[in-house]
């Protein structure tokens, strides 16, 4: 006797039921959500990595802030600087960063001129400048010094700078990355790209909660699940 046939699968129940306007519109607040919060990550995160990748190799990001050395790099440009560790890889029309005497601001000018100069030191009896004799030879004390100017100034740099206050030269120039890297670290950069992806993550669980609520108040409870066992028991 054949057996009876087995139930019939509705392929139709598995068909997931069309998204409502609704949700549709929630899908794309959401992707619109993790976009803006991945593009202000990623935006700061660079800004961070990029001058460590130069410290990395050995040089470093400076941000220019006068216009002294124009045409050559502007204000808000940035420059890459290499340290040197000796007098002599210093040339004549390299671009050098230097500390001049008696200030601790940076400055980027060009080398017009190498020149060994007297070490002066000051008498203490008469206040004027002096020069120092060295005491293995009995002659003045020289070191090298650079002399220097802004492409953009009419007339040299007053002071000549001792070499061993230069801090670095010049290898490249990065137009805009320093108006953009200073932005980015102020407080009011911080701010801007910091603060949409905070607000957005707490929209993002505030939302979650609210909607497993609503899910939970939706659900049948204890009594409503009792009634439906027993209609299907007793149809």
């Amino acid at each position: 006797m054949p057996s009876p046939p087995g139930p019939v699968l509705d392929r139709r129940a598995h068909v997931p039921a069309p998204r409502s306007a609704r949700q549709r519109l929630v899908a794309l607040t959401r992707r619109v959500g993790w976009s803006v919060i991945g593009l202000c990550l990623a935006t700061y995160a660079t800004s961070l990595a990029v001058p460590l990748w130069y410290e990395v190799h050995d040089q470093r990001l400076l941000i220019v802030a006068s216009g002294s050395m124009s045409p050559y790099f502007e204000a808000g440009d940035a420059v890459v600087m290499r340290a040197i560790t000796d007098p002599s890889q210093l040339r004549v029309g390299q671009v050098a960063s230097f500390l001049p005497p008696g200030s601790q601001r940076l400055v980027t000018h060009r080398i017009v001129e190498l020149r060994m100069l007297p070490v002066l030191r000051q008498n203490a009896s008469t206040g004027h400048m002096v020069p120092t004799i060295d005491p293995a030879t009995g002659a003045p004390a020289q070191r090298p010094y650079i002399l220097t100017k802004g492409d953009a100034n009419r007339k040299p740099d007053p002071d000549a700078t001792p070499v061993s206050r230069v801090r670095g030269v010049v290898l490249t120039v990065h137009a805009r990355w320093g108006a953009v890297l200073a932005w980015v670290g102020s407080s009011g950069g911080r701010f801007v790209l910091l603060t949409p992806p905070l607000g957005i993550l707490a929209a993002m669980e505030i939302a979650s909660m609210v909607q497993a609520r609503r899910a939970r108040a939706a659900a049948p409870g204890p009594d409503q699940r009792r009634s439906a066992v027993d209609d299907f028991l007793w149809s």
